[in-house]
């Protein structure tokens, strides 16, 4: 069964990059979501996040393990900033869609607090997705056209599970 998740943590370039290559993602689209206005674009969204909604199939990857390779490669910790990228449009959050994946992101950060890998507590914010909207065609599958492009994202930590 193909079931979707939406994850923000910096530039969606570089999310999109790495997520797109894990054992059962089917698809990838980079957009905005969690903001104030309709139709966001990259010149006007408003309190939107950068994200990645992911397509993922759920005989070959569940949501804890997205989850878990999400918290690999970003910096969970890191107020409205991911590198040199800042502002609440590179916020780490992610976008739950039932009472079930908030309950699962919720234990998840406590899996990652635990580790102690970061020094300071995940500021994650879990919010309610109600509308992601694709981004612009040029930002789609951006580090694949541009192999040089910008990107802070990069394989951190080995998994969180055992």
């Amino acid at each position: 069964m193909n079931k979707k998740i939406v994850l923000a943590g910096g530039c969606f370039w570089g999310l999109e990059d790495l997520i797109r290559i894990q054992p059962g993602v089917i698809t990838t689209e980079v957009g905005y979501t969690g903001g104030a206005n309709k139709n966001p674009t990259y010149e006007n969204h408003p309190g939107h996040a950068e994200a990645v909604e992911i397509e993922y199939d759920s005989s070959k990857t569940s949501y804890k393990k997205l989850l878990n390779f999400f918290f690999q490669i970003h910096n969970p910790n890191t107020l409205n900033q991911q590198g040199n990228d800042r502002g609440t449009s590179y916020r780490s959050a992610i976008f739950y869609g039932s009472e079930e994946e908030k309950e699962e992101s919720e234990d998840f950060i406590e899996i990652v607090n635990k580790s102690k890998r970061w020094r300071d507590p995940v500021v994650t914010t879990l919010e309610p997705l109600d509308k992601f909207y694709k981004a612009e065609e040029y930002h789609q599958d951006y580090l694949q056209k541009n192999p040089t492009g910008y990107t802070c994202h990069a394989i951190w930590f080995d998994s969180y599970l055992k």
